[in-house]
């Protein structure tokens, strides 16, 4: 192979490494990394150290990223499911995960708020939680499914609603666990470094990863955002698929909520997982997934979760004022994705197309 072909083959290697989705979030975080070793080095910095309880632990921003940004990459799997079978968003996840850690206290706390001991298993709590969620889940889906409400409209509800059931769920009372055993689940388990929440991310993103490679969930879900009527056509039925996908997101929602009140042992019941269900949409959208539904990419985002959190954890250190992180946010995701739009990406490749053949044509000359 001559020196010309090697060229003109790894060109089309690079230029189909950039086509692939997940670049949008790759570059995103190089960008972000760069602008952090330029700024501070220190900010990569990783130490072992010691919490409250005396166990040794990792501490830096790189753990920070990874702690904080695991309930929005949890969330960003099954708002990527949603958003690729009904072509809207969810809006209510943020009061749904006020439900779901709302029922796990009451499970854990029975009929007295601040409790000496729990009243039954974290276990048996969190699959309570767990179904708290999945039913609120099954309450969205249903509306975009059987009753063909628009997903924000129909999610709307709880959105609206979510934050004053998970009130009522404790009598309007804020329950206190006092057993620092169920405090593992959001900080970390005594003997292991690394951050609790980060380790249960792993363990989903592992079971998505399975159902996606081993079952026709991805196909089944992608055919029907695509095209629905085709997809019914060939014997799915998209009402069940769109059904499943929220009660999927209602799962991951029980998943975070756990996690959620595990932080703080207690629950904020207006301020638990505020403004999270925005994240989670950016997340997916800076996975460079259409928000109008059809194919997706789920590892992409994933990744546009924790790029959201490398962002969020960089104007932190900036010392941007915390009411101001939500629009320079806005503004870094909006360029992001306005970037990668197919159309900004068509032209930008014409233009390449047009320089390297007036550059041909100009050696050849």
């Amino acid at each position: 192979m001559s020196a010309k072909q090697t060229r003109s083959s790894a060109r089309t290697v690079f230029a189909g490494l950039l086509r692939h989705q997940i670049m949008i979030p790759i570059a995103a975080l190089l960008l972000l990394t760069l602008f952090n070793l330029i700024l501070d080095r220190s900010f990569f910095s990783v130490t072992l150290a010691h919490n409250a309880s005396g166990d040794p632990v990792l501490q830096g921003n790189l753990i920070s990223i990874l702690d904080n940004g695991s309930e929005l990459a949890i969330l960003a799997i099954g708002m990527t499911l949603v958003t690729a079978a009904s072509g809207g968003q969810d809006i209510s996840v943020g009061a749904c995960i006020a439900v779901s850690g709302s029922a796990i206290l009451r499970v854990l706390c029975g009929t007295d708020p601040h409790p000496e001991t729990m009243q039954t298993s974290i276990f048996a709590a969190f699959l309570v939680g767990c179904f708290a969620a999945m039913m609120c889940g099954a309450f969205n889906g249903a509306l975009v499914a059987f009753f063909r409400l628009q997903p924000m409209v129909a999610t709307l509800i709880l959105f609206t609603a979510g934050r004053s059931i998970a009130a009522w769920f404790n009598n309007n009372q804020l329950p206190f666990i006092s057993d620092p055993s169920f405090g593992y689940y959001g900080g970390y388990i005594p003997g292991i470094p690394i951050p609790t929440p980060a380790l249960i991310a792993l363990i989903c993103f592992i079971v998505i990863w399975a159902a996606l490679k081993f079952t026709n969930l991805g196909l089944y879900v992608q055919s029907v955002g695509i095209n629905e009527k085709t997809s019914r056509l060939n014997g799915l039925n998209p009402a069940l698929i769109k059904l499943a996908v929220y009660i999927i997101l209602g799962l991951c929602v029980g998943v975070c909520g756990l996690i959620k009140v595990s932080r703080n042992s207690t629950i904020n019941y207006s301020v638990i997982a505020k403004d999270i269900e925005m994240d989670a949409i950016l997340a997916v959208a800076l996975g460079g997934n259409a928000l109008s539904g059809g194919k997706f990419s789920m590892s992409a985002s994933i990744l546009g979760a924790y790029v959201l959190q490398f962002l969020t954890t960089t104007l932190y250190k900036m010392e941007i004022q915390s009411t101001a992180i939500s629009a320079y946010k806005a503004v870094v995701v909006i360029i992001l994705v306005v970037c990668s739009a197919p159309a900004v990406r068509e032209k930008a490749s014409r233009l390449m197309n047009k320089l390297r053949m007036r550059r041909q044509s100009g050696s050849t000359a």
